[in-house]
């Protein structure tokens, strides 16, 4: 070692310049998993577009049958299954620890989506097609059928954005993360599509199994099962609704429908009750 006080300077400059800013570790954390969030949920909403745009006629499972059967099946199964553990207070609690570090419980929403959006990507890339056609669109039908199956994503995206497009898209855990901020989870919905029925997601995701324009009977294997997902989990979610927000929820029960829209009253009408 020199004695050289400038050489002493200069290599602590150098070791300063080389050290990582505070706070770097986080900040690769939040973007490092943002992005991959945000790509695996633009790859399985994509996936899940064209998949089901051709009756899940075409991907790349190659699984044989019939064992392509319980393969098909599993991959039916996982999303429901796993969509609603990480949803209880076991699974919420599982979902904190994936992260190793301090930072678990404020990615969450992050690592939910992560999951959840990995989760759809398997299921229609990995999809073993029947090989079955029962009926494709043609003609005016086939425009008829494709506007009403952009019709039914566009209002699942509205639906989610009236949610909170944060928590949907699992954004809100990195941005909190790189914003050193407490997750602050929007408030109970009431607004927008909420106005008219109670789970306008769940409704607007349903449509979309239903409004395509080639059937098959994977598709309607998918359209069935996840239907009857569709009418059944959100009861979960509203049971946790009724504990966070208590009466106001309960409000908010008796005056909306829960997914069948009902016609307002009219100014007559309700001027003769």
């Amino acid at each position: 070692m020199t004695d050289d006080p400038r050489i002493a300077r200069l290599l602590a400059l150098i070791g300063a310049a080389l050290r990582p800013p505070p706070g770097a570790g986080r900040i690769a954390l939040a973007l490092g998993l943002g992005l991959l969030c945000h790509t695996l949920f633009a790859a399985a909403v994509l996936a899940m577009i064209a998949a089901m745009f051709f009756g899940l006629s075409e991907s790349f499972g190659t699984v044989p049958w019939p064992w392509a059967l319980l393969a098909n099946a599993a991959l039916i199964a996982q999303f429901p299954l796993a969509h609603s553990f990480l949803l209880t207070g076991p699974g919420g609690r599982w979902l904190t620890r994936l992260i190793p570090g301090p930072h678990g419980a404020t990615l969450a929403t992050t690592t939910y989506a992560i999951i959840a959006s990995a989760q759809l990507l398997a299921l229609f890339a990995l999809w073993t097609p029947s090989g079955i056609v029962w009926w494709r669109a043609e003609g005016a039908a086939f425009w008829a059928i494709c506007a009403a199956y952009a019709a039914s994503w566009l209002l699942l995206i509205k639906a989610s954005f009236d949610a909170g497009a944060e928590v949907q898209s699992g954004a809100l855990g990195w941005m909190s993360l790189m914003a050193r901020i407490r997750p602050v989870f929007p408030d109970m919905p009431t607004q927008g599509l909420f106005r008219v029925i109670r789970q306008p997601i769940y409704v607007a995701f349903a449509l979309t199994l239903w409004t395509v324009p080639v059937w098959t009977p994977d598709q309607l294997a998918l359209a069935v099962s996840y239907t009857a997902y569709c009418l059944l989990a959100p009861r979960l979610k509203e049971r946790r609704f009724a504990a966070r927000y208590g009466d106001r929820f309960a409000r908010y029960r008796a005056s909306v429908p829960y997914v069948v829209p009902r016609p307002r009253p009219t100014r007559d009408n309700a001027d003769a009750k």
